[in-house]
This record gives structure tokens, sequence and C-alpha cells, in this order.
């Protein structure tokens, strides 16, 4: 989604009061920001968390300030700074973290950002932006450039299958529709089941929607989405996350203010920064049961 970010943000760049720093990353991708932007691009090298503390100021004085770096430098590295320069000040910060999930794979548990969304919304005034497909990039951008908060757009890899037709963008969409499970999924993750969901018969089917802004007290769960849980009696939540803090946990917390009670409630989450081989992104959904196989097998059955 680099290149999306950029194309979206080049378009944001003729506003004057925006600037962007960078913790020495981007090369290769964000090249046509920084040929848009000038001395308003700005390489704030290897530290991260002065880089976060730079931008809470320029926000205080009125400017609007982008961060970018590899997830886990974005979030964990400087997060005292996230929460005392930017969160308790409700300064407008706007972080992005490139690499959700298991991205950096090979790379190890360092590089994996699957606590991000869940430890950042822990602190006040937080919002976050989990965009699905490349194309979403631009709505995501005019979002989380609007809200008057701090945010963080976690970046993965758009998968969507070929010839699927990407629905317009809205914090909720229902991408698939049947008479089988219904089926949360959190950003770019759920393009690798739209397939083989598609492919199953209408009764085994699910009804799969996916969420891309959260905390859920500004972003509900849509109606339909709620009268589908009680219709079918279960749920099913995929996140390339772990367990504690994340959509499942948001969603199970929802629920059960609405009294809402499925019979049954499964949550595919990422299992572990540490492996005993490390591999792909794909490899290590696999070890944590987020492949395709392993889901199809809890949704695919009577």
């Amino acid at each position: 989604m680099r290149k999306q970010l950029c194309d979206a943000l080049v378009l944001r760049a003729p506003r004057p009061e925006m600037v962007f720093l960078t913790g020495d990353l981007g090369f290769m991708a964000l090249e046509p920001l920084q040929d848009a932007m000038q001395e308003r691009f700005i390489n704030a090298g290897v530290a991260e968390q002065n880089m976060v503390s730079v931008a809470a100021a320029m926000a205080r004085e009125g400017l609007e300030a982008w961060v970018y770096s590899i997830a886990p430098f974005c979030y964990a590295r400087p997060f005292e700074q996230i929460r005392n320069d930017v969160a308790f000040h409700n300064l407008p910060v706007k972080l992005i973290g490139n690499g959700g999930g298991y991205a950096y794979g090979v790379m190890g548990p360092t590089h994996h950002a699957i606590e991000d969304y869940g430890v950042l919304l822990t602190l006040p005034n937080m919002r976050a932006f989990i965009p699905v497909f490349d194309e979403d990039l631009d709505a995501t951008i005019d979002r989380a450039g609007t809200v008057p908060n701090p945010a963080y757009v976690r970046l993965g890899r758009g998968e969507i299958p070929p010839g699927y037709a990407v629905p317009a963008y809205a914090p909720w969409r229902q991408l698939v529709h049947g008479g089988g499970r219904t089926v949360i999924a959190a950003g770019p993750i759920a393009g690798t089941y739209l397939s083989a969901f598609l492919s199953l018969p209408e009764r085994l089917r699910p009804n799969f929607w996916v969420v891309c802004e959260l905390p859920l007290e500004h972003n509900p769960m849509p109606a339909a989405l709620l009268e589908q849980i009680r219709s079918a009696g279960s749920l099913c939540v995929i996140e390339e996350h772990v367990r504690r803090g994340g959509l499942g946990s948001e969603i199970a917390l929802f629920m059960a203010s609405q009294g809402i009670a499925p019979a049954a409630f499964h949550h595919f989450h990422a299992r572990a920064h540490h492996f005993p081989t490390y591999g792909s992104q794909t490899f290590l959904r696999g070890q944590s049961g987020l492949d395709v196989e392993t889901v199809l097998a809890v949704i695919g059955k009577e």
C-alpha cells in the first residue's frame, strides 16, 4: 500500500500547513511526496521518540503533522512520547505504521506489529484506521487527516483476488452475502479469504464483513450485522493481531453492552511473536491458524 499511500498524501500536499516526518524510511517509495512537499518533508533520522515529540510540537502550533515509519518503530519505540506528548493533549498527530501484522515476517519478533492498534487504543482520544484494499488509501488519508484527534494508520498489503470489484470505502462493509455464519475481519487479511468464501455453497457462505476504523465507540456495529449475528447464533472474528486488546475483545464488549450473546464465538488471531522457524507473512499466518484452510475448517462446516 505504500505507493497508494504516497499518491494519497501527494494529493493532500498542497495544504501549506501539512508536514511529513519520516524516520529515515520510505526510500524508493515516497520520493514523489518529497518532491511535492520540499522542505515540509523532513527526514527525522533513526530517532523515532524525538520525531514524535517534534510532530506533537508542530501540531500544537497548528500544523498538520504526519509521522511515518515501520509499524513497530512508529508505535512501540516512541510509545511514551505518543502517550504523554500526543494523546494526553489530544493533538492531531497522524501516525502511519507500514507493515502491520506479520508483514516483516522473516525479520523476527522485533518487526511484528501484532499488538499495535490494541496498545494504541488504550490511550485517550486515539483513533485507528486499518485500510483493507489499496483502493482505500485516498479515503483513509482523508478521514484520518480530518479527525481532530491523534490517529494511527496501519498499512498492509492489498490482497484483492483477481476480478473482484472493490466496494466503495466505508468504515464497515459487507463483502460476501450468504446463509452461513457471520464473520468479521479487520484490515487487508480479509482479502485472503474472499475467493474461498465466495466459492462455498450459499447455505454455508458466510455473511462476511470487514471493519477498518476503530474504536467502536466512534464506529458502532451496523444494525444489519447485529441482526445477522442474532439470526446465525454464531460469530467468527479474524484479525492479524494478538487476542488481548484487539478487535475480538472490542466486539465482545460491544455485544455484551447490547445484550447479544451468540451461542458460538470463534476468534482467529495472531498467536505469538516467537516461533521456532521464521518465514514469510503467509507462513506465519499459517503458524497462527490464520490460513485459509484452518479458517474454512470452522466457517465452511454445517
